[in-house]
This record gives structure tokens, sequence and C-alpha cells, in this order.
């Protein structure tokens, strides 16, 4: 295995199609090997003084550790809340190939970028 550390990335939002958006935001940019979305669920916490239970939906990443920092950025920029849950833990172990293949995805020389309205006109 390589000498970079695969990382798994969670973060949740207020619905699916914000999930979904996030989660083809992330793959497409080349900043993770995989994002799975899964919800909904419900998230009991406090903010702002009260006790808050709402429903969110989660997506669960896989990247490599030196691209954490822009994964973390592109997500802040793009998600609505105001103080995005993001939280990455180290991946310990795992199936040696799967963890090779997160790594390879993260490193590749020419992610497809997303494409925009003006560039199908």
């Amino acid at each position: 295995m390589t000498q970079t550390v695969p990382v798994r990335v969670e973060m949740t939002t207020d619905d699916r199609a914000s999930a979904m958006e996030l989660a083809r935001s992330v793959v497409e940019r080349g900043l993770v090997a995989c994002a799975q979305v899964g919800g909904p669920i419900t998230s009991h916490y406090r903010w702002q003084g009260e006790v808050c239970a709402d429903e969110e939906w989660m997506v669960v990443m896989k990247t490599s550790r030196d691209r954490l920092d822009e994964l973390t950025a592109h997500l802040v920029e793009a998600h609505s809340y105001e103080v995005p849950e993001i939280v990455a833990v180290a991946i310990e172990g795992g199936n040696p190939e799967y963890l090779e293949w997160v790594i390879a995805e993260t490193r590749r020389a020419d992610p497809p970028m997303p494409s925009t309205p003006a560039a199908h006109e």
C-alpha cells in the first residue's frame, strides 16, 4: 500500500437532492474515489441554545489524507449550512485492493470537470 493514508469523511445535509449534488460534485472533481448517500436519518443536536432534531441525509466519502483540505474547502463553500458537519477518520484497515483504488482515484491526472450550462451552448 502507498504511504498516503485513506480516510473516510462523513457529512450531513438537509435533503436528498443536496446530498446527491454534493456527492456528485466531489467525485467529478476527483476529490474522492466514492461518495455514498444514505438517509433519511434524524440528527439530535444543540444549536444556538436549543436542542434540535432534524431529518438529514448522510454522505460518506472515501479519499486520501492529502486531499482532505481541498475536499473540506469545497464542501464548506458548496454546503447550505452555516457550519456543516465534515468529519474525517483514518481508515486503519480493509481490503488492500479497495484502499489502493481509493488512493489511485484521487491521483488521476485530469479528473473530469463538471460541465456547466455555458459549455453546452
